[in-house]
């Protein structure tokens, strides 16, 4: 059974809404909320970094579960930042349109049908992850990143792109500088649902 840290345990140096973490927001499940959202609204993210949603359905990924918080976007970078750089698997990661974006988030192969992904996309990513690994282009060290931004691919629906598109190979650290770049670009996005990486290797994509 997955067991569930504390706020100070998963999230030290990060402060918390003092409304938000009561036992009335304990009780009708509100997640807590950094401080900095008490007078910022542009920017918004739900993270619950240790859950993945098969159908609808939670479903755990790590045996100590992290609760789930609602970060501004130096608090949510705070934590990508470190999360993403440490990962040593083999990561695709598109570049989310910030005018239809609703949630960003990490899927392994092995949950790709369930996650909704299409068959062709799956098959697709599939490939690319199973590639022979390069150098990255921005260092000398391996590549474990491809980074595909908007005009490599614009649409999730487009498996012959997602297959052929060259793409940025990028390290853990300089994939993580792309994917967070991404999200400090955005002039404003309230986001329901993002995780963070889990297994050997998949995909962060968005709806």
């Amino acid at each position: 059974m997955a067991r569930r840290l504390t706020l100070e345990q998963a999230y030290p140096g990060l402060e918390f809404r003092r409304r938000t973490r009561n036992w009335w927001a304990r009780l009708v499940r509100v997640a807590a909320e950094c401080v900095h959202l008490e007078a910022q609204h542009d920017f918004m993210v739900t993270l619950i970094p240790d859950t993945l949603y098969l159908r609808g359905q939670a479903a755990p990924r790590r045996e100590m579960q992290r609760p789930e918080v609602s970060l501004c976007r130096a608090c949510l970078l705070g934590v990508l930042r470190s999360e993403l750089a440490a990962y040593r698997g083999r990561v695709v990661a598109f570049e989310p349109d910030a005018e239809a974006l609703s949630q960003y988030f990490f899927v392994a192969p092995p949950d790709f049908a369930a996650a909704g992904l299409q068959e062709g996309v799956a098959a697709a990513l599939a490939q690319r992850l199973a590639q022979q690994a390069r150098d990255c282009t921005e260092c000398a060290q391996p590549a474990t990143w491809l980074w595909l931004d908007r005009e490599a691919v614009a649409t999730l629906d487009d498996a012959a792109r997602i297959a052929e598109a060259p793409g940025r190979h990028l390290c853990a650290r300089h994939g993580a500088a792309a994917l967070c770049g991404a999200l400090e670009a955005m002039r404003e996005a309230n986001l329901f649902y993002m995780n963070v990486p889990y297994g050997d290797a998949g995909a962060y994509v968005w709806i």
